[in-house]
């Protein structure tokens, strides 16, 4: 494997490795009390004496020797087994003697001294997320400005009616009652796009009854707003889109309502009402009631009600659905001393049966993702700023997120944080993230790297990273947006960018159609300031990744072990390439 990827991947390919992939993990732990059987790659550079395995059982941490599985003229294979028996067990290797001394190996690589078990490797009893979604490529709609039918509505008191060649006009609150008028007739109308586009998994941002564009403020969970063509659209898009293999995913906020909500204005006339327990009443503050962001128009839910668990529990499994997005799932369950965030995930993906459940999350999503609730989490943190500070343009200067200064990292740096956010995390869980590179919320992400290069090295990063891509809607286009509501552009389907789709295209096939990217590990190759190399790879399968951002960052021997599968083309700038290694 060294020679035929370069001189320079042999201090990478040298360091002791191991993840949640199949070649790592021979047999995972199902039930309380089964046997994990995993193993540990340790290259002749790295050579040990022995080999243990610490792992923590309630609380206490417990350590079997492991023993020579395989052996290679290269490497040598090291395999330990114990029983499991909590929901969720950490484990690290301890390499002693040899030619490496004495290292640790958890999440973040090797180390010298003793590492913080945040860090370790993760194993989680039960079943991960559906599988079917490991063979996906998810596109975001936002009902609102992806297409239009036609429909025939009556524009409410409280919408902006504008026309679909505009862009949204203002930052701030007033740009959630822009009614562009695109409803989901018109994204059936398009799924032969869709088709040729190549995603299979749709994620539609709110479809509820409600007082914005945006649909967050939600006046109830049973019907779809008729703005966007009532039930009955919805209910035809969904068959439309099955009967074509694919998936659609909906919108959900477990957090909070609107304050026009039927259960928000119950509660609000009687004390008495069910519907009270739902929210955090509290007539020391201002509003009498918690509130997301302290915005009245968004009251917050109060889990520790059974009754609003049950009443939720029938929307999760309503409206023939594979799943859902749970907006500001970091917030949900959480007020002050009162914190049930666990608890609820676990109860939504009970209640949720085998659909998928991917949260937002915008920060550091680890200690919330332990593969008992949410199946993935939104990776903004892990996946979308790393690559956002490698690949930023110059005109890119201040965070959206924080309003500070933007950062610009090298592919240390990038590649550094990427690890440390699939640290600490069953590998299952990081496999059911989603790698985003913009969405709704944020400016989009031909703005950020203002280069259409660098745009495609970006999705070539997000299409062969650990996890499921996500397309923000007119992406493939070249669609551009300097803030969140700025991005929510309507699709400019007058504007086809043949080259910029033809390059998603065959990325998103790509991916479609390897098991390597879908299920297999991760190993880096080779890290410099201007390029990221990686392998992915299965016992059946292996690819060899090269993202660079700068001419001649990166150039692999000329091998007949190496097929070309993808590239941009690009050998004066930023390129990404992608080729199958063959035994050779």
């Amino acid at each position: 494997m060294t020679a035929t990827v370069g001189v320079e991947a042999a201090t990478l390919l040298a360091e002791p490795h191991h993840d949640g992939s199949d070649a790592y993990v021979v047999q995972a732990p199902f039930e309380p009390g089964d046997e994990a059987v995993v193993r540990v790659r340790v290259p002749r550079e790295a050579a040990a004496a022995h080999v243990f395995l610490r792992h923590v059982q309630d609380g206490q941490p417990k350590t079997v020797e492991a023993v020579v599985d395989e052996e290679t003229p290269d490497e040598t294979w090291w395999l330990a087994r114990w029983r499991v028996w909590n929901p969720t067990t950490r484990y690290r290797w301890l390499l002693s003697g040899g030619e490496i001394g004495h290292a640790w190996l958890n999440g973040l690589g090797l180390a010298s001294a003793e590492a913080t078990t945040s860090d370790d490797f993760v194993l989680a009893l039960g079943p991960a997320g559906p599988d079917w979604h490991l063979g996906s490529v998810v596109y975001e709609i936002y009902p609102d400005r992806f297409a239009s039918s036609g429909l025939a509505v009556d524009v409410p008191e409280w919408a902006r009616l504008r026309e679909w060649a505009g862009r949204p006009s203002a930052r701030g609150p007033s740009s959630a009652f822009e009614l562009f008028g695109g409803d989901l007739r018109g994204i059936e109308q398009r799924l032969d796009y869709l088709d040729e586009l190549g995603v299979n998994v749709l994620y539609l941002t709110p479809f509820f009854p409600a007082r914005s564009t945006h649909r967050y403020d939600a006046t109830s969970f049973a019907h779809v707003d008729p703005l966007l063509g009532g039930d009955v659209a919805l209910a035809s898009l969904v068959r439309a889109a099955h009967g074509r293999g694919m998936r659609i995913l909906g919108d959900l906020t477990l957090n909070h309502t609107g304050s026009d909500h039927e259960w928000f204005v119950a509660a609000r006339a009687d004390p008495a009402a069910a519907e009270r327990d739902f929210y955090l009443f509290d007539d020391s503050l201002s509003l009498g009631y918690a509130a997301w962001m302290d915005l009245p128009t968004l009251p917050k839910l109060d889990w520790r009600s059974e009754e609003l668990r049950r009443r939720m529990g029938e929307v999760l499994r309503g409206f023939g659905l594979d799943g859902w997005r749970v907006d500001v799932a970091n917030m949900t369950g959480r007020y002050r001393s009162i914190d049930v965030n666990a608890e609820v995930a676990r109860w939504a993906r009970a209640a949720a049966g085998d659909r998928l459940l991917v949260a937002e999350h915008m920060h550091d999503f680890r200690p919330d993702l332990d593969g008992r609730g949410w199946h993935g989490v939104m990776s903004y943190a892990g996946f979308q700023r790393p690559v956002w500070w490698w690949l930023r343009g110059d005109a890119y200067e201040l965070d959206d997120y924080s309003q500070t200064p933007a950062p610009r990292y090298d592919g240390a740096e990038a590649v550094a944080t990427m690890r440390r956010f699939r640290a600490g995390v069953p590998w299952d869980a990081t496999l059911h993230s989603w790698p985003v590179l913009g969405s709704h919320d944020t400016p989009r992400f031909a703005t950020i790297v203002a280069s259409r290069e660098r745009q495609l090295v970006g999705v070539g990063l997000q299409m062969t990273s650990p996890g499921v891509p996500m397309v923000y809607y007119g992406d493939e286009l070249g669609l551009e947006g300097e803030w969140g509501e700025d991005g929510r552009r309507p699709m400019p389907w007058d504007r086809r960018d043949h080259e910029l789709f033809e390059a998603y295209r065959s990325l998103i096939a790509l991916r479609l159609s390897s098991e390597a990217l879908a299920r297999g590990g991760l190993r880096y190759v080779h890290v410099a300031p201007d390029a990221i190399v990686y392998l992915r790879e299965t016992r059946d399968e292996r690819l060899l990744c090269a993202a660079t951002r700068a001419a001649d960052a990166y150039r692999p021997p000329a091998a007949p072990e190496l097929e070309p599968l993808f590239s941009t083309g690009s050998e004066a700038g930023p390129s990404f390439n992608v080729w199958r290694l063959h035994d050779g």
